[in-house]
């Protein structure tokens, strides 16, 4: 089966992508018992060209099939079906940004994830964890002063704070879950780019955070951080991305 790249989306949101559709097939092959556990995967090359897609597209699929245990990788071996598992990986749909909804449901996982790490890092940050995420501020801002989409930016931006937690168990949640925060971003972030007052309240939002992390404000860093993920399904409909609250 060979895939094709879908038409251009017409809006914000992106179509399903093809990493996420090869995905789909090799897991029903696992699923259906085409591929049986101990089974080597073809090489990227062979994938690749079977599918008609880019090795970076492949390595994208095996890696979501990995997250879900579905894959086991020995190094220099290529990659090996894994015998059904009595516990289930943490999985979130890879169809996440077929709908504005789910965009906005991205957004509320967000909502309640970053009110918590902002509040624990008020509590625990170090001076060099406030560093780097001063740092990582600036570089966000200048990303978006560039006229860049500055995804990157706000991710690491995002990824300090977890880092500041001083729990690890935060940064390897968020390590995870970026998978599905990037894309759902890119449509936050392309909204909020076309109007400077959005841009503009998004980067006093996240001065805001900062100040209260550095206060060691934890109640203050908790409701900046929440406002900012519920301004932000605000704006998804003030910009028309998504359908106007009744």
């Amino acid at each position: 089966m060979t895939l094709s790249a879908a038409p251009a989306p017409t809006s914000l949101l992106a179509v399903e992508r093809l990493s996420d559709r090869l995905a789909s097939i090799l897991a029903a092959q696992i699923e259906t018992g085409k591929l049986r556990p101990g089974d080597r995967l073809p090489t990227e090359a062979q994938l690749a060209d079977a599918h008609g897609v880019s090795r970076s597209v492949v390595r994208e699929a095996l890696h979501q099939l990995r997250l879900r245990g579905l894959l086991r990788s020995r190094q220099g071996s290529g990659a090996f079906v894994q015998p059904p598992s009595v516990t289930q990986p943490l999985v979130f749909d890879s169809r996440v940004l077929t709908s504005p909804l789910s965009v906005v449901q991205v957004v509320e996982v967000r909502r309640a994830l970053e009110g918590e790490m902002a509040a624990l890092a008020a509590e625990r940050a170090t001076p060099a964890q406030m560093r780097a995420l001063r740092m990582a501020l600036k570089a966000l801002d200048a990303a978006t002063a560039a006229g860049a989409d500055g995804v990157a930016e706000d991710l690491l931006f995002h990824r300090k704070i977890a880092e500041a937690t001083g729990n690890p168990q935060f940064e390897l949640f968020i390590g995870f879950i970026e998978q599905y925060l990037r894309d759902a971003m890119r449509v936050t972030r392309a909204n909020e780019a076309r109007r400077s007052d959005f841009a503009n309240a998004v980067r006093a939002e996240h001065a805001d955070i900062v100040k209260a992390i550095a206060d060691h404000d934890s109640a203050r860093a908790r409701r900046m951080a929440t406002r900012h993920m519920q301004r932000a399904v605000l704006r998804l409909s003030e910009g028309g991305v998504t359908p106007a609250a009744s």
